[in-house]
């Protein structure tokens, strides 16, 4: 927070600061209805644009322009501060922080803002905006494309001032010889010198170190000096609506120090979910480990350092949250998130990460994060709450879909290590599994989808929609809701059974399931034949394979009697119908 004595030495036009006098709290928010765009813009929208795109400065509201700066004093906003930081960001997408300064009871209104992303462009009422002299003006296109065209600095590749070797964590640095080792399948790297394996990592270049050393191997003291932002911040709170924290733990050590406490931490109080169906046992842990490492990892690596607030993890006893500086790297979003291959911010800490192990390839973290969520039965990782300046991470612990769990099991079980489910195909179906329209899935994904008889298509030519298998259905208690359908009751089936049977004379349990397919489950059937075996309305006879049913011969019978009054009926209808489509007397 900026002080009331240094803002009088400021400069507006060399220090990124605008001052405004605000007497009567008169600053326009927005340039109300002024009919002058050159007016409109002098409003604290257009200064907060303006200043965004200069990379960032303040807009001070209760001071004189003129230098030296004095305090006159400001009720702008008086008891409205956090109203008009939301506002701010509703409107421009600008995350500010907003304050007051008190000089003699006279107030000062701080509204400090931001700078804008690499490569990007802050517009008010469609037009970017840049500031020149005491002016707003739209920014000149020599200026706009040089912004559009810029790329992010590899902040992990600068060389870190005054960083020696022997600043660095002797646990640190022989955890990434092993692991280094380890993933290059050779153990002579573990014999490497430090300044040999600082080289090969390119962690060092002309003797001197980079950031990407400080923060993977730094001594936690040397790296809190340099560094703080490098820090993460793990708080819990017993519930999700609860502000204050109930603890909160610092984690500033070397990264390949931090991420096992930190992941030993969060564990403490995780939890699973029993899961037991027939032949599928197993548990799914609260929070999954590799879901919390490649959060963490991406959070890391992809972080914005020049912004100096640390990355936050807040825990809850069903959900875990990420928060890291900077938005996503440039040219993904949300939309494209899962679809565009991604720059790391910070390349050569991320080709460290995969040259020891910790990440497998450069742009799969995300992958892993929905693939290995998703399988779980658990909420899609949310991403809603990112923006330009902050990427935001919820991770759901609650088991919203057993079945969908258990299917990907049984699924997994049954496929070749070669056909296993793909990231891309588990997206889909549980795309499916909500409703998504035809137009908004991958065809090529579905094609591959349907070969598999893990999904069926539905409607007509003109409203086709898929639905999951029926296997998936098999786990769940919802089968006649998925299909749209009314359960057949036993009435149904044990007619259409008993017709079956009286012109088949015997069945294997293939038969039945395929007499009811896209009516009932193969559990579904099963359950409904064991019925009719209890009843001794059906009798199994031969064994495994070649074991087949039979209806006992007074329900054959019975049938038979049935089926033969329904043909007459038939009959006659038939001959009516023909009789009345004859020509017409006249009346």
């Amino acid at each position: 927070m900026i002080t009331i004595e240094k803002l009088k030495k400021l400069k507006e036009s060399e220090d990124k600061v605008e001052f405004k006098k605000g007497e009567g709290g008169n600053v326009s928010y927005n340039g109300g209805s002024k009919p002058n765009p050159n007016d409109r813009r002098r409003c604290i929208l257009g200064y907060v644009t303006a200043l965004c795109n200069e990379e960032g400065g303040y807009l001070v509201i209760g001071m004189t322009d003129n230098y030296p700066h004095e305090v006159v004093g400001t009720n702008q906003n008086l008891g409205t501060i956090g109203e008009l930081e939301s506002n701010i960001y509703r409107d421009t997408e600008i995350r500010p922080i907003i304050y007051q300064l008190y000089e003699n009871e006279k107030r000062v209104l701080v509204i400090e803002v931001p700078s804008r992303p690499a490569g990007k462009v802050f517009k008010f009422e469609d037009v970017p905006l840049m500031r020149v002299g005491e002016e707003l003006k739209p920014m000149s296109d020599e200026v706009y494309l040089k912004i559009i065209n810029e790329q992010e600095p590899d902040f992990s590749q600068q060389f870190c001032e005054d960083l020696q070797i022997s600043d660095l964590d002797e646990r640190a640095i022989l955890i990434l010889k092993e692991k280094y080792s380890l993933k290059q399948n050779n153990p002579n790297f573990k014999t490497l010198s430090n300044e040999q394996l600082l080289s090969d990592l390119e962690l060092i270049k002309n003797g001197k170190l980079t950031n990407a050393a400080l923060i993977l191997l730094a001594k936690k003291e040397v790296l809190n000096q340099k560094l703080p932002q490098a820090a993460v911040m793990l708080e819990y709170r017993n519930s999700e609506n609860q502000i204050p924290f109930d603890n909160r733990i610092t984690f500033s050590q070397p990264f390949f120090i931090l991420i096992n406490e930190l992941w030993s931490t969060i564990n403490l109080r995780n939890g699973s979910f029993p899961i037991q169906d027939g032949a599928y046992i197993f548990n799914i842990p609260f929070f999954n480990e590799e879901v919390i490492r490649e959060s963490i990892n991406n959070a890391i690596t992809h972080r914005d350092y020049r912004i100096t607030s640390e990355i936050i993890i807040k825990q809850f006893p069903q959900r875990l949250d990420i928060i890291n500086a900077g938005g996503f790297p440039i040219g993904v979003n949300l939309e494209n998130l899962l679809k565009t291959p991604s720059t790391p911010r910070n390349r050569l800490l991320a080709d460290v990460l995969q040259k020891t192990g910790i990440v497998e390839r450069s742009g799969q973290g995300v992958d892993k994060i929905f693939y290995n969520t998703l399988i779980e039965g658990k909420a899609e990782p949310d991403y809603s709450k990112s923006d330009y300046f902050q990427v935001d991470l919820k991770l759901s612990a609650v088991l919203e879909d057993r079945a969908f769990a258990l299917f990907i099991v049984a699924v997994q079980d049954e496929l070749p290590e070669s056909k296993k489910l793909s990231v891309s195909e588990v997206i889909t179906l549980n795309m499916i599994k909500k409703g998504v329209t035809k137009n908004n899935l991958d065809t090529e994904i579905v094609t591959k989808l349907l070969q598999k008889k893990l999904i069926e298509k539905r409607g007509k030519t003109n409203a086709i929609y898929y639905i999951l298998s029926k296997d998936y259905y098999d786990f769940t208690d919802e089968k006649a809701k998925y299909y749209n359908l009314q359960e057949l009751d036993d009435n149904q089936v044990f007619t259409m059974i008993m017709r079956y049977l009286s012109k088949e004379k015997t069945a294997k349990m293939k038969d039945f399931i395929d007499l009811f397919d896209a009516k009932l489950t193969r559990k579904q059937v099963r359950l409904k034949i064991e019925k009719l075996l209890e009843n001794k309305i059906l009798i199994l006879k031969g064994e495994g394979i070649n074991s087949y049913y039979e209806a006992t011969s007074n329900y054959i019978e019975g049938m038979s009697f049935i089926a033969e009054i329904i043909d007459i009926g038939r009959s006659f209808l038939n001959q009516n119908e023909k009789t009345n489509k004859g020509p017409k007397k006249d009346q």
